[in-house]
């Protein structure tokens, strides 16, 4: 995908993803690619601060701001450890090697925004819950998946209701009708 955007020339100014990416493979090809990277790292991927050899990134205590590293296997990056809400510790690394806490913070930001976009299209909207197997087909669930998705976000600009809590709502208010007048009651079960 990178390398279809490389070739019709978009202009990306970071490619930002989460440590399951973050592989070797994908960050050197990123680099061949002359792509900036922004990706958080799992904290045993080893690092070589101070020429001293390789240490899992959660042993060492990083400058706040950022610290150029060597990163096994890849070469110089800048890591960044930040405070996660759960008490432990996020570390990020980028291959812009002069980039700023407010750049990294502001591009994690809008890969935050990607990855609820994504999970709101699969989870709300049902993206993947396609049964079809005709091309065309699954091209137009996406294209109503998402147009779903945006009606709901609309809706969630003009009420400040979220499109989950939309989607539970009428969930709830066909299941109390239902149970107001069942159609169909079950007999009790006489095991004790």
């Amino acid at each position: 995908m990178l390398e279809t955007a490389k070739i019709r020339k978009f202009t990306l100014f970071a490619v930002v993803f989460d440590s399951w990416y973050g592989s070797l493979k994908n960050i050197k090809l990123l680099n061949d690619l002359g792509l900036t990277w922004l990706t958080r790292l799992k904290c045993n991927r080893q690092i070589n601060p101070d020429g001293a050899g390789n240490r899992a990134i959660n042993t060492i205590h990083l400058l706040p701001g950022g610290q150029v590293v060597h990163l096994k296997g890849y070469g110089l990056v800048r890591v960044f450890q930040i405070a996660a809400k759960d008490g432990g510790m996020e570390y990020w690394a980028t291959n812009h090697l002069f980039m700023e806490e407010i750049t990294r913070q502001s591009l994690a930001e809008r890969g935050w925004m990607i990855e609820v976009y994504h999970r709101d299209l699969k989870q709300t909207c049902g993206v993947e819950r396609c049964q079809a197997r005709g091309a065309r087909a699954q091209r137009n669930h996406i294209g109503f998946a998402i147009r779903a998705f945006v009606r709901l976000e609309r809706f969630f600009f003009k009420t400040g209701i979220s499109g989950l809590e939309a989607k539970t709502r009428i969930i709830r208010n066909a299941v109390r009708d239902y149970l107001a007048e069942p159609l169909y009651i079950l007999p009790l079960s006489s095991t004790a």
